[in-house]
């Protein structure tokens, strides 16, 4: 909430400020996985590093960093009984990445391609 929003009532306006009413607010999760951190919300479709999992397997992530469900909880380095929970989609390749390397008037260049092996995952639950 913003700090002219903390002293009103809810629906109360002041000129063109008007608060903010909690009921449609998202719960959002940062974790940490496969080295990297996601913010991930319920519905969201991420797609992860390769972990070798079957589809509709359910998948538990339990390295919570930080945790809002209307007031922030952050976490030293990780938030205690917070768990997010997802569902294996599917796993795939991603589009070729091309690295291409030219050295100017050296006649020395260089392509190679990368495709990264992923796993989708749809995030069910924060708790």
């Amino acid at each position: 909430m913003g700090i002219i929003s903390n002293f009103l009532k809810t629906g109360e306006s002041i000129g063109f400020f008007v608060t903010i009413i909690n009921e449609g607010f998202a719960m959002y999760a940062i974790i940490k996985a496969s080295g990297q951190q996601f913010k991930v919300q319920e519905g969201d479709i991420i797609c992860f590093d390769k972990m070798s999992l079957e589809p509709k397997s359910a998948v538990e992530f339990k390295e919570v960093l930080a945790l809002d469900n209307g007031d922030l909880t952050i976490g030293t380095p990780f938030v205690e009984g917070a768990v997010v929970k997802g569902e294996v989609i599917n796993e795939g390749r991603d589009k070729k990445v091309v690295i291409y390397k030219k050295r100017r008037r050296k006649d020395s260049k260089l392509k190679r391609g990368f495709r990264r092996d992923f796993t989708r995952v749809r995030i069910t639950s924060i708790a």
